[in-house]
């Protein structure tokens, strides 16, 4: 059958419109590459659900593929490879180029929204144990209930005992849950709005319900629980106070459709970029230009603190590689003629709720890597806007490698909005804009992406690696 004939005006639209074409089409070639990445990030988000135990999992492998800690170094040079581990909560990883005064840095961050303990969290009511939490950015806490939870964590014991605690994740474990009021009861709690109808102080989970056989006890079922605490983990109550423990959905990441075209995890927000941004920096081979993944804690509560975007340890880290690469540049030349991207996710269209997005500007499942020129909310508030040169360079990077990508908003203006470390990383003068996969139901306890945007993530953090000027 003869092609069909195209029209001049139907030859102009293809010239001149944006072309909104599936990912999964254009590289229906690499169906294969697209499925085994998936597995290997799926395999990597589901063992590493705390940003403590994400960076132990990171160091191991750089370990194994040859990197050293920067400390164990005293001088640097092409071809190095180096890693600074800040607190086992952040990381800045390393490959030494050619032109040492040239960098290229992505920027992600580790934690994901979930459930802290408090200082004190034992206590028993209704003759059952609980553990009070303290919720950790920004969630819907309805969704938190009636779901299963795993922990894990670290405490200190008076003597100095380092003690790590995970449960939950293996089969032949115990979860725990937070109930909900049953529906029948539910009257009053059904007329709250969503904000309030769980509260913050709601939030406790049941952690046992056996009692200690003493009648002289009045919390028999606490007491049992520290009696096994302390057998099993030589823990007593004060210790809570020196701990890090998080509760997080115990549920693996899956696959979802009939198609097996998509993945629902916990943490892809922002694991997501952090694992493909861990992937690209592995994978770069020889670089002319130095390459620096920085992994970023408390970017879902403002990126403050010591392992937070906003704190100087990048700075600091740039000190000891001038120094040790020996090179006539001050830190912040180096990084206001750097070029970088803020490596997170971004929301997809949800075809259920598709009011509250401008349709012609927000991403698409399964259309490749988002390219984002500005978050943040309403006109434009806590946020870093790229400018139209380094919108021009990206996109044209990705086209160069024919990664499919696509650009949005995070909601129509005056709806939502949200940020990243962008505008920690912009400050210092570099060029950076948002680059990461679409999703939906972002910090919910099982979030939903595209596995062909995890690939075209991949693919565009390699190709800004390997690029050079």
């Amino acid at each position: 059958m003869a092609e069909e004939k195209k029209s001049p005006n139907q030859k102009l639209q293809e010239a001149l419109s944006v072309k909104k074409e599936s990912a999964w089409i254009r590289l229906k070639d690499n169906i294969n590459a697209i499925y085994n990445f998936g597995e290997e990030y799926k395999n990597f988000i589901g063992k590493n659900k705390t940003e403590r135990l994400c960076i132990r999992s990171m160091i191991e492998m750089l370990d194994e593929a040859g990197f050293s800690s920067i400390a164990t170094k005293n001088a640097l040079k092409h071809g190095d490879t180096v890693y600074k581990n800040i607190k086992g909560k952040s990381l800045i990883a390393c490959k030494i180029g050619s032109d040492p005064l040239k960098l290229r840095i992505i920027g992600a961050h580790v934690d994901s929204p979930r459930l802290d303990l408090k200082p004190y969290p034992l206590y028993e009511d209704a003759e059952v144990a609980l553990l009070k939490s303290h919720y950790y950015g920004g969630i819907k806490k309805y969704q938190w209930v009636n779901i299963p939870l795993a922990i894990h964590g670290i405490v200190f014991t008076k003597e100095g005992k380092t003690v790590e605690i995970h449960i939950g994740e293996n089969p032949d474990e115990p979860r725990f849950i937070i109930p909900d009021l049953l529906p029948h009861l539910a009257k009053d709690q059904m007329k709250k709005t969503g904000e309030t109808i769980i509260e913050g102080e709601d939030l406790n989970v049941l952690f046992a319900h056996i009692p200690i056989d003493d009648k002289d006890i009045k919390e028999k079922v606490k007491l049992n629980v520290l009696k096994y605490l302390n057998t099993a983990y030589g823990l007593a109550e004060e210790d809570f106070i020196a701990a890090d423990i998080e509760l997080v959905p115990a549920m693996q990441p899956v696959d979802i459709g009939i198609d097996r075209g998509l993945i629902a995890a916990y943490g892809q927000d922002d694991r997501a970029c952090a694992f493909t941004g861990f992937k690209a920096l592995l994978d770069t081979k020889d670089c002319r230009e130095t390459v620096i993944l920085y992994l970023a804690d408390r970017e879902e509560i403002g990126s403050m603190g010591d392992t937070g975007a906003e704190s100087f340890v990048f700075v600091n880290f740039m000190r000891e590689y001038i120094r040790k690469t020996g090179i006539s540049a001050s830190w912040d030349e180096l990084l206001e003629n750097a070029l970088s991207i803020s490596a997170d996710v971004t929301g997809a269209l949800d075809p259920t709720f598709k009011s509250v997005n401008d349709p012609n500007n927000v991403s698409y499942l399964g259309h490749g890597v988002s390219i984002e020129k500005y978050g943040g909310r309403g006109g434009k508030y806590s946020t870093s806007e790229a400018h139209a040169e380094y919108m021009h360079y990206v996109r044209t990077l990705a086209d160069k490698h024919g990664i499919p990508w696509q650009t949005g908003e995070q909601g129509k203006i005056d709806v939502g909005g949200g940020g990243t470390i962008a505008m920690f990383m912009s400050r210092y003068g570099m060029d950076c804009v948002d680059v990461g996969p679409c999703m939906l139901g972002m910090h919910s306890p099982y979030e939903v992406t595209s596995k062909v945007d995890i690939y075209c993530t991949y693919l565009l953090y390699k190709a800004f690696f390997e690029d050079y000027r």
